[in-house]
């Protein structure tokens, strides 16, 4: 249920999806030659059209052409689609992601209610596992029948806390059921010995979504700290309490959360891998907080042998100990208890999904209305035994030939990249031959695993939706505990195959595309190359040069932590990826919330050299073949617009601020247009001219990789 690789660059983290801003630049009507001939204005979505666009990827209704394409791209591409796809009730934003997710979604609900219906799998199955979870979680008349109780043998492990030995007891008992709480662990590779497993411990413990919300004297961020107060207490009330009661331990909730929140890094610093690396032994960490037992804490949790861990932010975990020292046991049951019921509210009766939705839905991201239960629940399967799942849905839809397209387009990023870095002119070819070196060891996994997870040690019944949630997060607690001192499994996933995303793991030195992500409008093999290595080409192409940004090349060949770089040529890197901290941080998405350029970087990064690379080896595929216009476009133009459609989106208010805040991706807007802002090949494409918005002078431009 939880993510145990210390960090991926993904295309999404964190459960959000990309984003882009969803308000209109002024418009300004094409005027040079090359690009009035290239492009038909059209306002409405015709028969000729819609056949003449069928199959190619480009779809003609969804432009905005009375915007230029040299001053707004993102407007001019997705601006009838923005038009035309506002954002559903259900949802606090909506974009490409969205629609081929509710793709995925269509085809694992077929697959679940098939299962769920079918009462004569053998016990112990993979089908007895996904149809029996699937329908726990459908089950409402059980679900509201039972409230709370399923959770009652946790509540009373909290009530029976009564000095700090029990407390650390409860809350390891706690964690290995994926209730957060006080701090995050996990076990991964180490950084610097990549070879092997370690025991991770990092700053965590918070309710609401970053460390800033507790602490920014803005307005929002103030109204924000109310709602969650008053979100705390309701959800105490529902547990029975007065609203004295609850009131007064909603208050409890907040200042011990704020204790933690002051004492954590910000997302900024999380970014630097090497401060985020403090490998100890258990003797130095127990001096470093005397009042956790440390030996006691992890045998709870089933380690055994451990003599080493790795601390990601030390004065985080000095303050926890001065917090469990000064608080009273009865304030850390309080916390405990919250954090019980804030884990598991949405897998509960009405009351709590709803109080639960109020909050996180309403509040923070703007959204109006629950999304259906089917979709829910089929969230929480594909997170809980989303590989068992997954083998039906690659069935469905990947196909070898997909995987054989797919295969070959990695092959070509991978040329495309190595000729960048061979003809780079800021880099000594010292540090050229181990960029080459790094290069040449990625490893590729498409669409799916090669080898399954095994769910045997699994127990799933028709019973309790929420007892169901707790198990496996159980059991993925324990299969990575597990992995101590064991080979790293090179065959695992991070992700679900049905996953509309993708990753670079520094670690593995591995980039992975699941077959999720393998469709329309990202990946068609019906599309001509223009589309595919727009679309596709420059996702792949994003994960290679995540392997190179700035915290990817940090990471050797070998997945270690490891400077590989001379001086002079991390300082230009350097210098380089100033100037994209600044062009991003100018970027406004909503009056007086901008872009963090810092924040973003390696994302940016990522966007500008992986469609920098994607564009080469689009030209490498065309070489020697006619170049045909298609719906109007030239190949080049289609590169650019299929490029654009991946990041189409509208979003809530609520929705960008939040991403601003806690997201390292830059809205959609901004990953359309900041990379092209950096390409000459986009200006020619589409006729741009200096002193076009779109258009920077030669001494402006960014190219890194």
């Amino acid at each position: 249920m939880t993510n145990q690789i210390s960090w991926i660059s993904a295309l999404t983290l964190a459960g959000f999806y990309l984003a882009g801003c969803s308000s209109t630049a002024p418009t300004q009507p094409v005027t040079t030659a090359e690009t009035t001939t290239a492009i038909t204005t059209t306002t409405t979505a015709t028969a000729s059209v819609a056949k003449q666009t069928k199959g190619v990827g480009i779809d003609r209704a969804n432009l905005d052409t009375t915007q230029s394409p040299c001053v707004d791209f993102f407007q001019f591409a997705n601006g009838g689609w923005i038009k035309n796809n506002p954002v559903p009730a259900a949802e606090s934003r909506w974009g490409s992601f969205n629609e081929l997710q509710d793709k995925n979604y269509a085809v694992q609900h077929s697959i679940l209610t098939e299962a769920a219906a079918n009462r004569t799998s053998p016990k112990g199955s993979n089908a007895q596992k996904v149809g029996d979870f699937y329908a726990s979680g459908m089950d409402s008349v059980a679900i509201d029948k039972l409230e709370a109780a399923p959770l009652q043998p946790y509540f009373d492990k909290v009530a029976a806390i009564r000095d700090v030995r029990s407390l650390l007891t409860t809350a390891a008992q706690l964690k290995k059921a994926g209730i957060s709480g006080m701090f995050s662990f996990y076990v991964g590779q180490d950084d610097k010995k990549s070879t092997e497993y370690a025991i991770f411990l990092n700053q965590g413990g918070l309710g609401l979504p970053d460390r800033d919300y507790y602490l920014k004297e803005d307005d929002r961020s103030k109204n924000i700290r109310t709602e969650y107060v008053k979100h705390v207490k309701n959800l105490f009330a529902l547990l029975g309490e007065d609203t004295t009661t609850a009131g007064k331990n909603a208050a409890k909730v907040m200042d011990l959360e704020t204790r933690l929140a002051k004492a954590s890094r910000t997302r900024v610093e999380l970014r630097d891998p090497q401060a985020n690396y403090n490998k100890m032994t258990l003797a130095q960490l127990q001096k470093l907080t005397p009042a956790t037992d440390w030996n006691l804490f992890l045998t709870q949790l089933g380690v055994k042998g451990a003599t080493e861990v790795i601390v990601g932010q030390p004065d985080f975990f000095k303050e926890l100990n001065t917090v469990v020292k000064s608080s009273s046991l009865s304030d850390w049951k309080t916390y405990l208890r919250w954090h019980l019921i804030h884990s598991t509210a949405p897998y509960l009766n009405k009351a709590f999904v709803q109080e639960n939705f109020n909050f996180y839905g309403k509040v923070l991201s703007g959204t109006k209305a629950l999304q259906p239960r089917w979709k829910r629940v089929l969230r929480t399967t594909d997170a809980a035994i989303g590989e068992a799942m997954g083998q039906l849905f690659v069935e469905k839809t990947f196909t070898p030939e997909a995987k054989a397209r797919a295969l070959e387009m990695v092959k070509n990023l991978r040329d495309a990249f190595q000729e960048h870095v061979q003809t780079l002119d800021w880099m000594s070819e010292t540090t050229k031959k181990q960029a080459l070196v790094k290069l040449d060891a990625f490893a590729v996994k498409i669409g799916y695993p090669d080898k399954w997870k095994d769910y045997s040690a699994l127990a799933i019944s028709r019973g309790s939706y929420v007892v169901n949630v707790l198990h496996a997060n159980e059991f993925a607690f324990n299969y990575d505990i597990n992995k101590l001192g064991k080979p790293i499994d090179r065959a695992e996933w991070g992700m679900t195959p049905p996953t509309v995303n993708a990753y670079y793991n520094p670690s593995m030195n591995e980039i992975v595309f699941p077959a999720g992500i393998m469709q329309p409008p990202f990946f068609d093999p019906k599309a001509d190359d223009a589309v595919n290595y727009g679309g596709m080409g420059a996702v792949i192409g994003h994960e290679i040069t995540h392997g190179f940004d700035d915290q990817g090349r940090q990471y050797d060949a070998e997945g270690n932590l490891k400077d590989w770089w001379t001086k002079t040529d991390a300082e230009q890197f350097t210098k380089r990826a100033d100037m994209v901290v600044s062009q991003y941080d100018a970027y406004e998405v909503l009056p007086t919330v901008k872009v963090n350029g810092k924040l973003t970087l390696g994302e940016n990064l990522a966007d500008i050299g992986g469609l920098n690379i994607a564009y080469t080896a689009l030209q490498k595929a065309l070489a020697g073949k006619k170049k045909e216009k298609v719906a109007g476009f030239t190949p080049e133009q289609r590169f650019f617009l299929a490029w654009a459609q991946i990041w189409r989106v509208n979003a809530t208010e609520q929705y960008f601020n939040q991403q601003v805040q806690t997201d390292p991706h830059s809205p959609g807007r901004f990953r359309t247009n900041g990379p092209l802002n950096n390409m000459p090949q986009f200006y020619e494409a589409f006729g741009c001219k200096p002193g076009d918005k779109m258009v920077k002078s030669a001494t402006e431009q960014i190219k890194i990789w």
